[in-house]
């Protein structure tokens, strides 16, 4: 793959009943019709990893025997295969008659993992070996997808993979993913943001901490994650020791994909919109900052991972539609 970086123009017209940002991401999270008829019948496998823990991985299994693609989505912080962006590139998958499979991250597919760590927004190491066993098992293509956390780790995995990654992956893509970690952390941590989203992730992210402690007394300072108000103090005190980081600022600068996009050596799309309200347009990758294998589409409109379309609540199939044949084309 050659030529020159392109801002890529595919195009996306939020509905006039959306305006905003918020709007297009609460509403696709909450109300969008993420399916035609019937929820994606999801196919759960337990795979152990190699420190002695385990992950979850639910499949939706292609009809055909014929060897077909396999679309591999990394959900996003605290999602996981019901999340509505998940079960719309699952009915994707199901029209293309792909094979798909969501990984869960630990701790996200029900059931608190063993080990005393969880997951964060640069585990290349563990989606280095959760894609590697995938290639070793499915003859096909495999193309990745990562939303939002799971699109910076994609990214970062394709960045220290280089060259190699050729081996395992076709294509992969991010989909609003916070590549540069401060600025988002800043953006989520004030205002409107601080009241609505980040009291939603804490409202999960402190009980699975706190029982994480349980499991291992003296992890951490128990108090100290009570009194987190955003995500910089839960991440000063819970993910960046877990995960050998000094603190939330190390943690968010070497886990950032911002800085590496450069050293990405297969087709890799990274779509955010300018108007998400977790990822400010002024932190987006510029065309100097990325090789030419990376195509950047950076849409107006969108939200944090909504892109709903037509009359309300609004239809999810424009994401999945653009981003799964972006990367059927480059598989």
């Amino acid at each position: 793959m050659g030529g020159l970086v392109l801002l890529i123009a595919m195009k996306y017209t939020a509905p006039w009943w959306l305006p905003g940002g918020n709007l297009q991401t609460i509403v696709a999270a909450k109300l969008g019709r993420r399916y035609s008829s019937v929820a994606p019948v999801y196919r759960r496998e337990r795979w152990a990893t190699p420190d002695q823990d385990f992950i979850d991985l639910d499949w939706l299994d292609a009809a055909s025997v014929v060897v077909r693609p396999l679309l591999v989505l990394f959900h996003g912080l605290e999602g996981s295969s019901r999340s509505h962006y998940a079960e719309s590139f699952a009915e994707f998958a199901q029209r293309q008659n792909m094979a798909y499979v969501v990984v869960h991250f630990r701790g996200c597919s029900g059931e608190l993992n063993h080990a005393p760590r969880a997951y964060h927004s640069g585990d290349h190491e563990e989606i280095a070996w959760i894609l590697q066993r995938l290639r070793s098992c499915h003859t096909g293509p495999l193309l990745a997808v990562g939303i939002s956390l799971g699109g910076n780790a994609l990214l970062r995995w394709a960045e220290e993979a280089g060259s190699l990654a050729g081996s395992t992956v076709s294509a992969v893509a991010s989909v609003c993913a916070p590549l540069d970690l401060a600025a988002s952390g800043a953006s989520i941590g004030r205002g409107f943001n601080r009241h609505v989203y980040t009291r939603m992730f804490l409202q999960t992210m402190k009980p699975k901490a706190l029982r994480k402690l349980a499991q291992f007394p003296g992890l951490f300072d128990a108090a100290a994650l009570r009194s987190a108000k955003d995500l910089y103090a839960f991440d000063n005190v819970f993910t960046a020791p877990l995960h050998g980081f000094k603190n939330t600022d190390t943690y968010w600068r070497e886990a950032s994909a911002l800085r590496h996009l450069h050293r990405i050596r297969i087709p890799a799309l990274v779509l955010n919109a300018k108007n998400d309200p977790f990822v400010p347009a002024n932190s987006l990758p510029r065309a100097q900052d990325v090789g030419e294998w990376v195509r950047l589409w950076q849409p107006a409109h969108g939200g944090h991972v909504g892109f709903p379309i037509g009359a309300p609540p609004g239809g999810l199939s424009a994401l999945p539609e653009a981003v799964g044949s972006w990367l059927l084309q480059n598989q």
